[in-house]
């Protein structure tokens, strides 16, 4: 009889559906680096990539038995832990405060005061300033840019598998990754020609 440990997705996943709750740890703990790896390049922090991938564990485990197979269990998983990742950054901006305004205390009104943690201009000049730069133009990119671009060049999902996840067609997938990889290239031709690296401007619309 095969062992947990080395059954493979298909018979997990069977499994799991029938509650076997060995199974599914097996199947999160085979994905979890993948999930994780994704998370971060979607979220602000290491902190939040790890809680929106305690929030994919969660939510498939709830929604398993419901999974019909009609696609490959990992584009499933992928599917949660991206819609996870993207629900947790639309949480934090309605939730966000302005360090603009003022706060109330005994004292009467005053303004906040924030650390300053940006880097010196020579940890700038030390970093990579290539991969700094593409790192910046990602993280600016809007959703559906930044999630092709994701999945493509950082997972390296093929185009048929990123198309699966976001449930869109192929040339789609195509169309809107050439238009984000036009967009980032002239932004980092652009930036590397620029001192110190900060001074690069960033959000653009793909």
């Amino acid at each position: 009889m095969m062992g947990i440990r080395t059954a493979g997705d298909q018979d997990l996943v069977r499994l799991a559906r029938s509650g076997n709750t060995r199974a599914f740890d097996r199947l999160m703990i085979r994905y979890q680096d993948k999930m994780y790896r994704l998370a971060r390049k979607m979220s602000e922090s290491e902190e939040d990539a790890e809680d929106v991938v305690q929030e994919a564990f969660a939510r498939a485990y709830t929604a398993i038995p419901g999974f019909r197979g009609e696609s490959k269990f990992s584009t499933w998983l992928y599917r949660i832990t991206l819609n996870m990742a993207i629900m947790r950054r639309r949480r934090k901006r309605y939730e966000h405060v302005s360090l603009d305004s003022p706060i109330e205390t005994s004292d009467g009104r005053m303004q906040r005061e924030v650390e300053d943690t940006s880097s010196s201009p020579l940890d700038e000049v030390i970093s990579n300033e290539a991969r700094q730069i593409l790192e910046q133009a990602v993280s600016s990119l809007p959703q559906a840019s930044r999630t092709v671009f994701v999945l493509r060049h950082f997972e390296g999902l093929s185009t048929e598998e990123t198309a699966g996840i976001l449930r869109i067609s192929v040339p789609a997938v195509k169309a809107r990754l050439h238009r984000t990889l036009v967009i980032l290239r002239e932004h980092v031709l652009d930036c590397v020609s620029k001192r110190p690296v900060g001074d690069c401007a960033t959000g653009f619309t793909a």
